[in-house]
């Protein structure tokens, strides 16, 4: 089952209701005993990093998440926050990956934020996109990036510039876009989630 990291940022209504979708079972984790309940974690996210960050320092669930071995999905900020660093209030993050999250402001000529549908170029095979045609299009809305990198970057999209679409390191990934908003595809993706063992491919 999935526990949901509960730690006040922002809506996770259209989250909920895509698992519902593709029949997979949830709960809230609301505080560290509830850890224990769940066998692999989505980290959902909008609006401010460091605003965000705080608030997973202010429930206890930074080193929880940091140790534990089980599956891990960061979804748009949730992804970020697995980064070093956001220039998103000058904050240091988990650092579960040595990549920094930056501004598309003063890097490229296109309007910010990135806001819609666009191409995701699958870069190194994983799980989550087993049965997702490379170069399908996935919901974004954001401001800030993760690099670019051959050695995390899952898939990657354009948008002015080059950046990490999703990355991947152990028993984390993390998608820039979000799934719940992504039709069948997104749908897809969370149930492969849902259905990954660290360590084994999927079946």
């Amino acid at each position: 089952m999935i526990g949901i990291i509960n730690y006040g940022a922002g809506n996770i209504f259209s989250l909920t209701a895509a698992l519902k979708r593709v029949g997979v079972a949830y709960g809230l984790v609301n505080e560290l005993s509830d850890f224990e309940l769940y066998d692999r974690f989505i980290i959902p996210g909008v609006g401010h990093a460091g605003t965000a960050i705080q608030r997973l320092h202010n429930s206890g669930f930074v080193d929880k998440i940091k140790q534990t071995k089980k599956p891990v999905l960061g979804i748009c900020v949730g992804m970020q926050l697995l980064s070093i660093y956001s220039e998103e209030g000058d904050v240091d993050l988990l650092g579960l990956m040595p990549l920094k999250t930056l501004h598309f402001e003063k890097r490229i000529k296109e309007k910010v934020p990135h806001m819609g549908w666009n191409t995701v170029c699958i870069k190194n095979s994983h799980p989550i996109f087993k049965d997702v045609p490379d170069k399908s299009y996935f919901y974004f809305v954001h401001s800030y990036f993760l690099e670019q990198s051959d050695l995390y970057t899952v898939a990657s999209c354009q948008y002015g510039l080059e950046f990490s679409a999703a990355i991947g390191k152990d028993n984390f990934v993390a998608v820039q876009f979000h799934p719940e908003k992504s039709g069948v595809l997104g749908e897809s993706l969370l149930h492969n989630f849902a259905h990954w063992q660290y360590g084994e491919e999927l079946v």
